[in-house]
Protein backbone atom coordinates (compact mmCIF):
# COMPACT_ATOMS: atom_id res chain seq x y z
CA UNK A 1 0.00 0.00 0.00
CA UNK A 2 1.18 3.31 -0.73
CA UNK A 3 -0.22 6.28 1.43
CA UNK A 4 0.02 10.16 -0.07
CA UNK A 5 -0.40 12.66 2.73
CA UNK A 6 -0.72 16.39 1.74
CA UNK A 7 0.03 18.79 4.43
CA UNK A 8 1.19 22.55 5.26
CA UNK A 9 3.27 21.47 8.00
CA UNK A 10 5.35 18.40 6.93
CA UNK A 11 7.11 18.17 9.69
CA UNK A 12 4.17 17.06 11.87
CA UNK A 13 4.95 13.34 10.62
CA UNK A 14 8.27 13.56 11.40
CA UNK A 15 7.80 11.26 14.31
CA UNK A 16 4.98 9.66 12.72
CA UNK A 17 6.88 7.83 10.27
CA UNK A 18 9.85 6.95 12.56
CA UNK A 19 8.89 5.17 15.62
CA UNK A 20 7.17 2.11 16.95
CA UNK A 21 5.04 0.06 14.44
CA UNK A 22 4.84 2.25 11.88
CA UNK A 23 8.58 2.40 11.52
CA UNK A 24 8.99 -0.97 11.14
CA UNK A 25 6.13 -1.49 8.91
CA UNK A 26 7.83 1.03 5.83
CA UNK A 27 11.25 -0.85 6.69
CA UNK A 28 9.56 -3.92 5.83
CA UNK A 29 8.37 -2.16 2.72
CA UNK A 30 4.62 -3.51 3.59
CA UNK A 31 3.86 0.62 3.10
CA UNK A 32 5.16 3.58 1.59
CA UNK A 33 4.09 6.67 3.25
CA UNK A 34 5.20 10.13 1.18
CA UNK A 35 4.38 13.68 2.94
CA UNK A 36 3.90 16.22 0.26
CA UNK A 37 4.24 20.13 1.15
CA UNK A 38 0.67 21.93 -0.17
CA UNK A 39 3.17 24.50 -0.94
CA UNK A 40 5.30 23.32 -3.15
CA UNK A 41 2.23 22.96 -5.67
CA UNK A 42 1.93 26.64 -5.12
CA UNK A 43 1.76 28.44 -8.61
CA UNK A 44 2.22 31.97 -6.79
CA UNK A 45 5.48 33.22 -6.21
CA UNK A 46 5.50 33.68 -2.46
CA UNK A 47 3.92 30.00 -2.43
CA UNK A 48 0.86 31.73 -0.65
CA UNK A 49 -2.14 28.97 -0.52
CA UNK A 50 -4.64 30.55 1.25
CA UNK A 51 -6.90 33.53 0.91
CA UNK A 52 -9.48 35.27 2.62
CA UNK A 53 -13.45 33.93 1.68
CA UNK A 54 -15.58 35.61 -0.17
CA UNK A 55 -18.43 37.45 1.31
CA UNK A 56 -16.49 37.90 4.64
CA UNK A 57 -15.98 35.84 8.12
CA UNK A 58 -12.83 35.27 9.88
CA UNK A 59 -10.16 32.89 9.24
CA UNK A 60 -8.26 32.19 5.54
CA UNK A 61 -9.52 29.04 3.38
CA UNK A 62 -7.27 26.98 1.12
CA UNK A 63 -7.51 27.94 -2.03
CA UNK A 64 -8.07 25.16 -5.07
CA UNK A 65 -5.04 25.47 -7.35
CA UNK A 66 -2.80 24.12 -5.26
CA UNK A 67 -4.46 21.02 -3.82
CA UNK A 68 -5.83 20.60 -7.73
CA UNK A 69 -2.56 20.31 -8.96
CA UNK A 70 -1.24 17.96 -6.01
CA UNK A 71 -3.77 15.55 -6.57
CA UNK A 72 -3.53 15.50 -10.04
CA UNK A 73 0.35 14.91 -9.98
CA UNK A 74 -0.07 11.82 -7.62
CA UNK A 75 -3.35 10.69 -8.60
CA UNK A 76 -3.42 7.25 -10.70
CA UNK A 77 -6.68 4.40 -11.47
CA UNK A 78 -5.96 2.81 -7.89
CA UNK A 79 -6.25 6.34 -5.76
CA UNK A 80 -8.85 6.70 -3.22
CA UNK A 81 -8.51 10.51 -2.19
CA UNK A 82 -9.65 11.44 1.14
CA UNK A 83 -10.32 14.59 2.92
CA UNK A 84 -10.08 15.51 6.50
CA UNK A 85 -13.27 17.51 7.42
CA UNK A 86 -15.15 17.56 10.23
CA UNK A 87 -18.23 17.49 7.67
CA UNK A 88 -16.93 14.08 6.25
CA UNK A 89 -18.59 10.76 7.69
CA UNK A 90 -17.47 9.32 11.07
CA UNK A 91 -14.83 7.30 10.88
CA UNK A 92 -14.84 3.68 12.36
CA UNK A 93 -13.57 -0.04 11.95
CA UNK A 94 -15.60 -0.74 9.38
CA UNK A 95 -14.04 2.21 7.29
CA UNK A 96 -10.97 1.45 8.35
CA UNK A 97 -11.00 -2.66 7.07
CA UNK A 98 -12.12 -1.55 3.47
CA UNK A 99 -10.02 1.03 3.17
CA UNK A 100 -6.92 -1.67 3.49
CA UNK A 101 -8.12 -3.17 0.41
CA UNK A 102 -6.90 0.04 -1.46
CA UNK A 103 -3.46 0.24 -3.36
CA UNK A 104 -3.34 4.21 -3.05
CA UNK A 105 -4.95 6.46 -0.32
CA UNK A 106 -4.07 10.01 -0.84
CA UNK A 107 -5.36 11.81 1.81
CA UNK A 108 -5.70 15.82 1.91
CA UNK A 109 -5.18 17.85 5.19
CA UNK A 110 -6.96 20.64 6.10
CA UNK A 111 -6.46 23.97 7.89
CA UNK A 112 -7.04 27.29 8.42
CA UNK A 113 -11.04 28.39 8.14
CA UNK A 114 -11.54 25.24 5.24
CA UNK A 115 -11.22 24.40 1.92
CA UNK A 116 -12.59 25.62 -1.38
CA UNK A 117 -15.98 24.86 -1.50
CA UNK A 118 -14.47 22.75 -5.40
CA UNK A 119 -11.99 21.26 -3.93
CA UNK A 120 -14.68 18.41 -2.66
CA UNK A 121 -14.93 17.57 -6.42
CA UNK A 122 -11.49 15.79 -6.68
CA UNK A 123 -12.34 13.63 -3.70
CA UNK A 124 -13.90 10.58 -3.13
CA UNK A 125 -14.34 10.59 0.10
CA UNK A 126 -15.01 13.18 3.45
CA UNK A 127 -13.86 11.45 6.77
CA UNK A 128 -14.20 13.02 9.82
CA UNK A 129 -12.91 11.51 13.07
CA UNK A 130 -15.45 12.89 15.45
CA UNK A 131 -17.68 15.29 16.37
CA UNK A 132 -15.04 18.05 17.19
CA UNK A 133 -12.61 20.15 15.74
CA UNK A 134 -8.87 20.54 15.55
CA UNK A 135 -6.47 23.19 14.26
CA UNK A 136 -5.63 20.99 10.85
CA UNK A 137 -6.26 17.68 9.69
CA UNK A 138 -2.79 16.21 10.30
CA UNK A 139 -3.83 14.10 13.78
CA UNK A 140 -6.77 12.74 11.61
CA UNK A 141 -4.71 12.06 8.80
CA UNK A 142 -1.70 9.97 11.23
CA UNK A 143 -4.87 8.49 12.72
CA UNK A 144 -6.59 6.92 9.43
CA UNK A 145 -3.12 5.78 8.33
CA UNK A 146 -2.40 4.47 11.44
CA UNK A 147 -5.48 2.35 11.53
CA UNK A 148 -5.21 1.26 8.04
CA UNK A 149 -1.77 0.03 8.16
CA UNK A 150 -1.73 -1.81 11.55
CA UNK A 151 -4.41 -3.96 9.40
CA UNK A 152 -1.66 -4.84 6.57
CA UNK A 153 -0.87 -8.15 6.28
CA UNK A 154 2.54 -8.87 8.37
CA UNK A 155 2.11 -5.48 10.76
CA UNK A 156 1.04 -7.13 13.42
CA UNK A 157 -0.34 -10.29 14.66
CA UNK A 158 -3.73 -11.11 12.95
CA UNK A 159 -4.92 -12.31 16.04
CA UNK A 160 -4.39 -8.55 17.45
CA UNK A 161 -6.54 -7.33 16.19
CA UNK A 162 -9.07 -9.52 15.45
CA UNK A 163 -9.91 -9.13 18.91
CA UNK A 164 -9.50 -5.51 18.78
CA UNK A 165 -12.34 -3.28 19.99
CA UNK A 166 -15.45 -2.86 17.41
CA UNK A 167 -14.93 -5.69 15.44
CA UNK A 168 -18.39 -7.65 15.59
CA UNK A 169 -19.37 -4.22 17.09
CA UNK A 170 -18.06 -5.41 20.58
CA UNK A 171 -15.39 -3.60 22.73
CA UNK A 172 -12.15 -5.76 22.99
CA UNK A 173 -12.23 -7.90 26.63
CA UNK A 174 -10.07 -6.93 30.07
CA UNK A 175 -6.31 -7.63 29.83
CA UNK A 176 -4.14 -8.29 32.59
CA UNK A 177 -0.65 -9.19 33.17
CA UNK A 178 2.00 -9.38 36.12
CA UNK A 179 1.85 -9.05 39.27
CA UNK A 180 -1.21 -11.49 40.06
CA UNK A 181 -2.57 -8.86 42.78
CA UNK A 182 -1.78 -5.48 42.77
CA UNK A 183 -2.93 -3.33 45.98
CA UNK A 184 -5.34 -5.51 46.67
CA UNK A 185 -6.78 -6.15 42.64
CA UNK A 186 -6.31 -9.65 41.97
CA UNK A 187 -6.50 -11.26 37.88
CA UNK A 188 -9.71 -13.12 37.61
CA UNK A 189 -9.21 -16.96 38.67
CA UNK A 190 -9.89 -17.67 35.30
CA UNK A 191 -7.60 -16.53 33.52
CA UNK A 192 -4.84 -18.59 35.38
CA UNK A 193 -6.88 -21.88 34.86
CA UNK A 194 -5.01 -22.58 31.44
CA UNK A 195 -8.38 -23.85 30.60
CA UNK A 196 -8.47 -22.33 27.28
CA UNK A 197 -12.61 -22.47 26.50
CA UNK A 198 -13.31 -20.80 29.78
CA UNK A 199 -11.14 -18.58 29.48
CA UNK A 200 -12.71 -17.55 25.61
CA UNK A 201 -16.18 -18.12 27.14
CA UNK A 202 -15.41 -15.35 29.97
CA UNK A 203 -13.36 -13.09 27.07
CA UNK A 204 -16.65 -13.27 25.33
CA UNK A 205 -18.69 -12.35 28.30
CA UNK A 206 -17.22 -9.57 29.26
CA UNK A 207 -17.18 -7.91 26.12
CA UNK A 208 -20.67 -7.86 25.74
CA UNK A 209 -21.23 -6.72 29.30
CA UNK A 210 -18.66 -3.71 28.66
CA UNK A 211 -19.82 -2.76 25.32
CA UNK A 212 -23.55 -2.61 26.78
CA UNK A 213 -22.30 -0.33 29.84
CA UNK A 214 -20.04 1.56 27.52
CA UNK A 215 -21.25 1.61 23.91
CA UNK A 216 -25.00 0.05 24.01
CA UNK A 217 -25.43 1.76 20.86
CA UNK A 218 -22.66 -0.67 19.25
CA UNK A 219 -25.50 -3.72 20.54
CA UNK A 220 -28.29 -2.20 18.55
CA UNK A 221 -25.89 -2.58 15.41
CA UNK A 222 -25.65 -6.28 16.25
Amino acid sequence: MKIDILTLFPSMFDGFISESIIKRAIQKKLVEINIYDIRDYSTDSHKKVDDYGFGGGKGMVLMPQPIFDAVEDLRTEESKVILMTPQGIKYNQEIAYNLVNEKHLIIICGHYEGFDERIRNIVDIEISIGDFVLTGGEIPAMAISDSVIRLLDGVIMQESHINDSFNNNLLDYPVYTHPVEYRGMKVPDVLLSGHHANIDKWRKEEQIKRTKERRPDLLEKR
